[in-house]
């Protein structure tokens, strides 16, 4: 069982913190005590109200838009992350971008688009936080992975190329990034009942069940982030390197 305010005095920036997963982990996170940065790229009202609405139950948290894939932008946030709570612990990479697009309709852009969020910014966000967590005696990483670059999918070779290259880039901090007391690992969700633009296809709308899950449904953002907020909090500080997956059993991790 989780220790009550076991996440207190310590700092999480969310990517992508303003609605779905993200959200629930900003929530899940602050509810156990952690001052919040609600990170948004183009969203200030969604953003704003995800910061509004953990302050209304009591918590610290506060909006700001940052693209991740631009070093400037994320390092002026966690300068302000820093002056507004003292500093960083927890780094939440849940930023991606979701397209479905058959390979030969594929463009080079759409490809840089794509890994310039979800990977480029997973480096982008250590790069600014890993000194702040080091001034602080440690913390930890998380990337937000997924299941179709294990399980299989069509018209997402970009985005299977991004999760993919986070998790190694995950596993490589956890290499180097040990001594510094900071664990970094990946939480790989299945087909989760969020709300989602068309543009990210697929039969993962909400309400929608996937007969190919065990469990018999989708799952739900809050148990994702109950997955993270374990491994972030005190009771998780001997697993790094890792992929766990949360999927009802549609994928067996391996």
């Amino acid at each position: 069982m989780a220790e009550a305010n076991a996440l207190a005095g310590k700092v999480a920036i969310v990517t992508g913190g303003g609605k779905n997963i993200g959200k629930a982990i900003a929530e899940a996170l602050a509810r156990d005590g952690a001052a919040i940065v609600v990170n948004g790229r183009g969203d200030r009202a969604i953003a704003e109200e995800t910061a509004r609405e953990i302050r209304a139950a009591g918590g610290r948290a506060m909006p700001y838009l940052a693209d991740v894939s631009k070093p400037d932008a994320v390092a002026a946030m966690v300068d302000a992350a820093v002056r507004e709570f003292g500093g960083v612990d927890i780094a939440i990479n849940n930023a991606g971008l979701r397209r479905q697009t058959p390979f030969l309709q594929m463009n080079l852009e759409e490809w840089h688009e794509i890994l310039s969020v979800a990977l480029d910014g997973a480096f982008i966000l250590a790069k600014a936080t890993v000194p702040e967590m080091i001034k602080r005696g440690g913390g930890s990483l998380i990337g937000l992975s997924g299941v179709s670059h294990h399980a299989g999918s069509v018209g997402r070779v970009h985005v299977n190329a991004s999760k993919a290259g986070l998790e190694g880039l995950m596993r490589g901090f956890a290499m180097e990034l040990a001594p510094h007391n900071i664990t970094a690992n990946c939480v790989a969700p299945g087909s989760i009942d969020t709300v989602r633009g068309p543009s990210a296809g697929g039969a993962h709308g909400r309400g929608s069940i996937s007969r190919d899950i065990p469990l018999g449904r989708q799952g739900r953002p809050e148990e994702i982030a109950a997955m993270v907020r374990f491994l972030v909090g005190p009771e998780g500080r001997y697993v790094t390197g890792q992929t766990i997956h949360v999927n009802g059993g549609m994928f067996f991790g391996k």
